[in-house]
């Protein structure tokens, strides 16, 4: 028997769960690679036989994407499966074209086929685009739940960056554990959060496995939903944050209008720092496509541990990396935070930027004078650190959900800033939340 030779298009998350749910056990499809892109240096390894299983001894190589067209002429392969997100619908199709002139079929699985059911209640958390607002509303969820006597286990859409066989299925409930797992800037950007509120996180690679951890110990599952994905998990309550500052991407964009097109209660965030045109725009475009949905509005609260540190300086704004990346965004809570405390000027780390995060700067230009929180590798931590030391500022403004000093050793005065979900219909959220979960 002839089996149908697959690639699979990805970046290190959402790839992985679709061959586990998919291919895994098909005795009829042989996965010839994954391909990889968006992440620095994720390329290069190999799917484990742990994870790829009996019929792959060897593994499954993963390689960047630039090699698609290539696997695609000599392996003569038939299908390939898109399987990253945060990208425009234009991205997409352009992507599916190539693929279909080189010769392969091009599809993108279903999300509903590629959701796990669990034994205990889910809450699902997505997005439209990525630096919307889910960790913020992750907490206010969490919290909502703490108070109806429920035990929360968070678990994380896929950050897997290090060795996958170490990354199966990780578990965090301290600092500790953090690095234990050597976790990447971004991996802490979200898991340090939800330690600080009192509540498990887990990840990994296999979430099958880790949704079987999770529940020995949940009485409600939490997806935090990252990079805008649909959710891993059938959900009782699907929760779909969109953002009036980038207004019309939630129609636009995959999977966002996906999560837009499931969601039971979508949320429209940080409406007290839009336009009022761009707030119309997404309510309109919200209720016209998802017509069964409860929409509400939402603020981002900005608060500034020390703002007397900011007025009249020159300020270093340091974002979280996903936002200003593939997330497209050129300011975040920092940036605000840093003016309306007084900056005198927001310093551009541009020019002082050094190694990677100088060429971050130039496959992003998006980021404008913000810095964002690089941080995949040891060495891009180095570079990080270094960047902020060489920028001429009185003060560093850091907008990233996480304390950096416990990874750096920043030599300026620093201003941390935190943002929670602010409804502006109170007691909707919980509502919802406490019918989902009985």
């Amino acid at each position: 028997m002839n089996k149908r030779r697959v690639v699979i298009m990805g970046a290190a998350g959402r790839d992985f769960h679709n061959f586990n749910c998919l291919y895994r056990d098909d005795p009829t499809v042989e996965v010839v690679a994954f391909t990889a892109t968006q992440i620095p240096n994720i390329e290069g390894r190999t799917y484990p036989p742990v994870l790829a299983g009996a019929q792959y001894p060897q593994g499954i190589p993963i390689v960047p994407e630039s090699e698609l067209e290539r696997l695609i002429r000599t392996r003569e392969v038939d299908d390939v499966l898109f399987s990253y997100s945060d990208v425009s619908h234009t991205t997409v199709m352009d992507k599916g074209s190539h693929v279909v002139a080189w010769g392969a079929n091009f599809f993108i699985a279903s999300a509903q086929k590629t959701m796990l059911t669990s034994k205990k209640p889910v809450i699902a958390i997505t997005a439209v685009r990525t630096g919307v607002g889910k960790s913020q509303t992750t907490r206010f969820v969490s919290n909502v739940l703490k108070k109806l006597g429920k035990k929360v286990v968070a678990i994380r859409h896929p950050m897997p960056y290090g060795d996958l066989t170490k990354q199966i299925c990780q578990r965090f409930e301290s600092y500790a554990d953090l690095d234990k797992h050597e976790c990447t800037i971004e991996e802490r950007e979200e898991y340090e959060p939800h330690i600080d509120n009192g509540f498990v996180v887990y990840a990994g690679v296999d979430y099958q496995k880790i949704l079987d951890q999770a529940e020995k110990e949940a009485d409600v599952i939490l997806w935090d939903g990252g990079n805008n994905d649909t959710s891993f998990y059938k959900s009782d309550l699907y929760i779909t944050l969109v953002d009036p500052h980038r207004p019309g991407h939630e129609i636009t964009y995959y999977p966002g209008e996906t999560n837009l097109l499931l969601a039971d209660l979508v949320i429209i965030n940080k409406v007290q720092t839009a336009k009022k045109e761009h707030i119309e725009t997404v309510l309109k475009n919200c209720k016209q496509y998802n017509k069964r949905a409860r929409v509400i509005q939402c603020a981002s609260k900005i608060v500034v541990d020390k703002p007397e540190l900011i007025k009249g300086k020159r300020a270093l704004v340091v974002e979280d990396g996903p936002t200003l990346t593939h997330g497209g965004m050129s300011y975040g809570a920092g940036w605000f935070a840093a003016r309306e405390a007084g900056a005198s000027v927001i310093v551009d780390a541009k020019p002082y930027a050094v190694g990677s995060i100088a060429e971050t700067y130039k496959k992003y230009p998006n980021a404008g004078e913000i810095l964002p929180a690089m941080g995949y590798s040891e060495e891009q931590i180095s570079e990080l650190q270094q960047t902020i030391e060489k920028t001429p500022c009185d003060v560093v403004v850091e907008g990233t959900p996480i304390d950096l000093t416990r990874i750096l050793k920043v030599n300026k005065p620093l201003a941390h800033v935190t943002y929670e979900l602010e409804e502006l219909e109170a007691g909707v959220i919980a509502k919802m939340v406490k019918d989902a979960v009985g």
